[in-house]
């Protein structure tokens, strides 16, 4: 169980991914959501919601949550504006990401919820354990690959 100590120094360690770590607080005050720089202390993989329901089986959240905690053992933000809102895996800056999917990187910015608080716009579905603790993109890769042939047995 994360506590209030591990939640404010994961929190910390989100928010120094910008320059002007204040910024990200007063926005984590304000709105819930920060707009994070990607590229500096992690990067993210974008999975339209039909592609990660798919995979996991269950557009439930109930059922999405555990299973995304199972396969990719890291944070994975979601976007709320829409109900096709998408998954947001968070990875390594370093690591390699050969799937279909989007990777954003570099001049791009993510809306991040702070660890522990509700937000509008974003929800962690997986919030980060520790500063630094991210997803292994072979964990996504190996759970994307369930989704195609999960859908065609729906199908049939």
């Amino acid at each position: 169980m994360t506590t209030q100590h591990d939640r404010r120094l994961i929190a910390k360690w989100l928010a120094e991914a910008d320059p002007h770590p204040e910024a990200v607080w007063a926005a984590w005050e304000t709105h819930g959501a920060a707009l994070v720089p990607l590229g500096r202390r992690f990067d993210a993989i974008r999975v339209p919601a039909g592609r990660m329901h798919a995979a996991v089986g269950s557009t439930e959240p109930h059922i999405v949550a555990p299973a995304l905690r199972a396969w990719l053992e890291g944070p994975v933000v979601r976007d709320l504006r829409s109900p096709q809102g998408p998954y947001y895996v968070l990875i390594p800056v370093d690591d390699v990401w050969a799937g279909a999917e989007e990777r954003l990187s570099t001049n791009t910015l993510l809306g991040v919820p702070r660890p522990g608080q509700v937000s509008m716009l974003m929800r962690w579905i997986i919030e980060p354990q520790e500063p630094g603790h991210l997803c292994d993109p072979e964990y996504l890769r190996a759970l994307l690959a369930t989704a195609d042939p999960l859908r065609a047995v729906g199908q049939r």
